[in-house]
């Protein structure tokens, strides 16, 4: 059985725990080093990225994650994850993971203000369009060789992407009733 980890140190972690036992999907909350033992994936939820890195920090987690990732656990990260899954980012904090190798902006579209939904074409899930929700969210500046962009937006700009078994999503999957995005990461951790 496929089991899929989700950091729980602060954010919306919860809801993808939702979405994935809704999917029949066994979830496991992680908070410490030895909960990654036994998971085919983890997702690191949208929040905050600063607190979730230093959370990440204080619980020891962020060198088992890049070893695991690097010995071929799937990593998929929303939002604040997107944002720690990136090799470089235009800010100076937090530090990223660099798992994925791409540039990320912080906040790219404003304040929680400036939050937003829209409509994404994402081929790898069907001719239906994602609704995708942005809360405070960033966005993908550059990918290199090797990174494939999943969705842009109607002015180019990338919002999701896919690195072997990393992935990518500026916005937040688990807060809409589509689980095709939770679904696709099931299928990349079980192949």
């Amino acid at each position: 059985m496929t089991v899929i980890g989700v950091l729980s140190v602060q954010g919306d972690f919860a809801e993808h725990v939702a979405v994935l036992k809704e999917i029949g999907v066994h979830a496991r909350e992680v908070r410490l080093p030895a909960e990654l033992n036994g998971i085919d994936g983890l997702i690191i939820p949208g929040g905050e990225s600063t607190t979730i890195a230093r959370m990440m920090d204080l619980y020891n987690l962020r060198e088992p994650v890049v070893r695991r990732s690097k010995d071929g656990m799937a990593v998929w990260g929303t939002c604040a994850g997107l944002i720690l899954m990136a090799a470089r980012l235009e800010d100076d904090r937090p530090k990223p993971l660099g798992l994925m190798d791409i540039e990320v902006a912080r906040n790219a579209f404003g304040r929680q203000l400036d939050s937003f939904e829209t409509d994404l074409i994402v081929e790898e899930l069907g001719v239906e369009p994602f609704h995708a929700v942005f809360i405070r969210a960033p966005v993908i500046r550059l990918l290199r060789s090797g990174v494939n962009g999943l969705a842009s937006l109607k002015d180019g700009r990338i919002v999701a992407a896919r690195q072997g078994r990393l992935l990518g999503t500026a916005f937040h999957p688990e807060l809409t009733k589509d689980s095709r995005f939770h679904k696709y990461f099931v299928a990349m951790c079980e192949n």
